[in-house]
């Protein structure tokens, strides 16, 4: 399945980029290293126990030059990731592992093929069949840029959820989830000139914030089996908090809600074309 290209007014353009989208970083996380060959990867390759905040905006830059920075942005930063990703290799329970493990890559490439769908769902107005159909057909199309094979991306976005439900129903705890969590609960302040005795403060509501919405917007039955509680009062209060970003989120106009990561993909873009400034500024 081929899309359309991604410009202004099409599926991708306007959902992707949508600010309440942070809302599931958390949550895509998790999903991410369920999967036993991400979760090995991310456990011996990754800072994002030392530098969260870091990490969290590498990963948004990188988005953000596929939908907005252009096919030369996209197919650059495609280039760049396969380039960075065939040193992560390793051994896990005797088992070698690549990160370029086709049907791993293929995974936490779908599982920010859902982030706008469950955005959306959650905090806004689900997509209808035909938004649907555009916009997987357009995130195929970035799969294809990222070099992902034909044989794992589902043609049609029926199938893809089938492959999306199958998946989930196969994972279950491990220790780079449990780590995760750790490291939500201890993340260091993201600003050294924050005062410690006010984080401490912030940690401790951030933490306990990051976990509901974790909770709640996990698949029920993977929150089951990482043995994370969900009661009927937790739905409540889930409702009216999403009841809120709902109605604040429909007040700024639909080519707003995604402005900002539009202006990070061009911006990532123009740093690309002028190394010497990237360097200058310090590679952030």
């Amino acid at each position: 399945m081929t899309g359309p290209p991604i410009v202004k007014g099409t599926a991708a353009w306007r959902y992707f980029g949508d600010f309440r989208a942070g809302l599931l970083a958390g949550q895509v996380l998790v999903l991410q290293v369920a999967h036993p060959v991400v979760a090995a990867g991310v456990r011996d390759h990754s800072d994002y126990v030392e530098d969260p905040w870091t990490r969290l905006m590498r990963t948004a830059a990188s988005l953000s030059i596929y939908i907005y920075g252009g096919p030369e942005g996209a197919r650059y930063e495609a280039d760049r990731l396969r380039a960075l990703h065939r040193s992560f290799t390793g051994v896990d329970d005797g088992h070698r592992y690549s990160a370029l493990n086709p049907r791993a890559y293929a995974w936490v490439h779908a599982t920010l093929v859902m982030v706008p769908v469950d955005t959306q769902r959650f905090y806004g107005t689900p997509m209808n069949p035909s938004e649907l159909d555009e916009y997987y057909a357009q995130m195929c199309d970035v799969g294809r840029l990222l070099g992902l094979r034909e044989q794992d991306m589902p043609p049609t976005w029926p199938e893809f959820e089938r492959y999306y439900a199958e998946m989930i129903d196969g994972f279950g705890p491990n220790e780079t989830i449990s780590t995760l969590f750790e490291t939500i609960r201890t993340v260091k302040k993201p600003w050294r000139w924050l005062p410690d005795e006010r984080w401490t403060r912030l940690q401790r509501w951030q933490y306990r914030g990051q976990m509901f919405v974790i909770r709640a917007t996990l698949p029920p039955a993977l929150r089951d089996r990482l043995g994370l509680q969900w009661t009927v009062r937790d739905q409540r209060r889930f409702d009216r908090f999403r009841t809120v970003v709902r109605l604040v989120g429909g007040l700024v106009p639909m080519p707003l809600r995604s402005s900002l990561v539009r202006r990070i993909g061009r911006l990532n873009v123009w740093f690309r074309a002028h190394p010497r400034a990237y360097r200058f500024l310090g590679g952030i």
